[in-house]
């Protein structure tokens, strides 16, 4: 249980010292030059899903509805 409280305790001044800093850029950077050579993918076999699709037609029946609007009622 001690030991956790003082892991926390460091996190916590390792953040605020680390929170605390400012850092300015006195020289731009540069990447550094790589050669790559190319090289040689594996073959693979790959045997896809099989998926079977089809139509279907159906009736549904929907209820007749009546709306009859409130006098005044513009919406």
């Amino acid at each position: 249980m001690v030991i956790k409280r003082v892991m926390a305790a460091a996190l916590v001044a390792l953040a605020m010292g680390a929170g605390a800093c400012t850092a300015e850029v006195e020289e731009k950077g540069e990447a550094p030059s790589v050669d790559v050579d190319g090289g040689k993918m594996p073959q693979v076999d790959v045997d896809p899903a099989k998926v079977e699709i089809s139509t279907d037609t159906q009736q549904v029946v929907t209820p007749e509805v009546n709306v009859t609007p409130t006098e005044g009622d513009d919406k």
